[in-house]
Formats: C-alpha cells, sequence, structure tokens
C-alpha cells in the first residue's frame, strides 16, 4: 500500500505543472556530497554553444563525452539530456541506462537503438539501453529551440545497482527506478540558440 501511495504520489509530483515536465533536480536534487563526477564534451565547453552538427539543424547526433571521478562502488550509469528552457516544460532530448560503470566516454554519433554495445566487444550485459525522449523516438534527439537560447543540461548518475526501468523507458520511470541508488552525480551544460 505505501509503495502504491508513493507511486502515486510522484505521478502526481510529476504532473503537477499543469502538464509541464518539471526538471530533474526538482524530483532527484543533487545532494552536495554527491557532485563528485566531472562530465567532459571535448565538443563544447561547460556553458558554451553547442557544435550545429549536435542539433536537428545539423546531423543530429549524439556529441561526445568523457568523465572522471565515478566511485568504486558503482554498478551502472544514467545519462539524462534535458532542456529546462523548453516552452512547455522540462524537454527529455537523451536517456541513457545501465551503461557499464567502467566506461570513461562516449563517442559521438551513438546509434538510436533501443540497445547499445557499450564497449568495444562488450558482452550482452554490457548494454546500454536507451530510453523514448520527448520527440517520442528512442536515443538522442538534439536541440532544436523554437526561439531564443535554450540550456542543455547532460547530468550523468553513477548508480549503486543496474536498473530495470522496461523497454522504452521514459524519463519519469527512469528517475523513479534511480531513488535510492544515485552514489555520485556530474553535470554539463550546453547551450544553443535559432
Amino acid at each position: 500500500m505505501r509503495q502504491a501511495l508513493i507511486g502515486l504520489w510522484a505521478a502526481l509530483l510529476l504532473t503537477s505543472c499543469g502538464g509541464r515536465s518539471i526538471p530533474t533536480e526538482a524530483v532527484l536534487p543533487d545532494e552536495p556530497e554527491t557532485v563528485t563526477i566531472l562530465l567532459l564534451s571535448p565538443a563544447f565547453a561547460d556553458g558554451g554553444t553547442i557544435p550545429p552538427s549536435y542539433t536537428c539543424d545539423g546531423t543530429d547526433i549524439s556529441p561526445p563525452l568523457s568523465w572522471t571521478g565515478v566511485p568504486e562502488a558503482a554498478r551502472a550509469l544514467a545519462l539524462i539530456c534535458e532542456d529546462p528552457d523548453a516552452p512547455r516544460g522540462t524537454w527529455t532530448h537523451w536517456l541513457l541506462i545501465n551503461l557499464p560503470a567502467s566506461v570513461t566516454a562516449l563517442k559521438e554519433g551513438i546509434p538510436t537503438a533501443e540497445l547499445v554495445t557499450s564497449t568495444p566487444g562488450g558482452q550482452p550485459d554490457d548494454d546500454a539501453r536507451q530510453g523514448r525522449n520527448d520527440f517520442g523516438t528512442l536515443g538522442y534527439g538534439g536541440p532544436c529551440p523554437p526561439s531564443g537560447t535554450h540550456r542543455y543540461v547532460f547530468r550523468l548518475y553513477a548508480l549503486a545497482t543496474r536498473l530495470d526501468p522496461g523497454s522504452g523507458a521514459t524519463r519519469e520511470r527512469l528517475l523513479q527506478a534511480m531513488k535510492g541508488h544515485i552514489l555520485a552525480t556530474g553535470r554539463l551544460i550546453g547551450r544553443y540558440a535559432r
């Protein structure tokens, strides 16, 4: 009964903005002691402009990312990319779930398939699963703001366990699955204007 009430409360929280999605940090606030991962991209600096090739104005491929500072106790990583400046509330651009904790980088252009082998010669249990973005597709959907400059927040989570949010997971399902399992976080912000 308690789990049902918690699930109902979470669903209400996620939809309490009149159909608008609320930012991830409102659902999973960063604890000061967990912000230990340094998340970088060779394509843009933190707070810098995302090159057009990683947007809907270019080839719309995922940018390269790298990181350090994942705790040894981590069993998996999860990545969320979202636009908190979208007119209808936070817009999800990318969900990547169960990336092996040993992985320290992603090359650009991750295929938009649901299962993505995350390491060269990776075994089946090393497959990362991509969730459904707010464009309604699996994998990465790049910045495509209707007007003005928007922020695109990439958040990497080190998790104490692998997750099972199901096939085609949404951001809401991923956030629910991550609760209580976050060991460390990292954040990278890019900007893009049309």
